[in-house]
């Protein structure tokens, strides 16, 4: 009897303090949340000196103009588009085309498909939020920045793009949420 007594006791006890500090804590989180899910820095991440090389000198033979982000990515705005532009926390629409420096294609959608721009490759994460809705980019992407060293495989376990592999992508985004 006495250790019921005691139970209840303490039970009473735990519930007077979760009735009194809940609300206290989380009145004082939620007021100092930072809204940092969707902060980026393009510059954290950066291809080393000898990608950024060998995409120079892809772009220089192909007599190809880009501009060069910070991270060694190199991009060309075909179209800007209009309105807002996308950051790396919002969902994109977008139809694109990904291909090897000798022309194979290696992955496209004709039709618009949906990604959260955060969960995807580097290049595309510091490149899409460039353009706006309606905007049309070009991606060259050193081996860092899109697949890295390893082989990318397709379920059959054929390699559709090789390791160390740069990458040029055509972006349109269609819209984002």
């Amino acid at each position: 009897m006495i250790s019921l007594l005691y139970i209840c006791q303490n039970l009473k006890l735990m519930k007077r303090i979760f009735v009194v500090v809940f609300p206290v804590i989380l009145l004082f989180s939620s007021c100092s949340k930072k809204n940092d899910l969707c902060s980026y820095d393009p510059c954290a991440i950066a291809a080393p000196a000898s990608e950024v090389a060998q995409l120079e000198s892809y772009l220089a033979s192909a007599s190809i103009t880009a501009t060069k982000l910070c991270s060694g990515v190199y991009y060309a705005i075909d179209a800007p588009g209009s309105g807002g532009s996308p950051t790396v926390c919002a969902t994109i629409s977008v139809k694109y085309k990904a291909q090897l420096t000798n022309g194979n294609i290696v992955d496209q959608a004709t039709t618009a498909t949906n990604f959260q721009l955060g969960s995807l490759i580097e290049s595309w994460k510091q490149t899409i939020p460039l353009i706006k809705t309606g905007g049309k980019i070009r991606i060259y992407a050193p081996p860092r920045l899109a697949y890295g060293s390893e082989d990318v495989k397709d379920g059959s376990g054929n390699v559709v793009i090789p390791g160390n592999s740069i990458l040029i992508f055509e972006v349109e985004l269609v819209a984002f949420y």
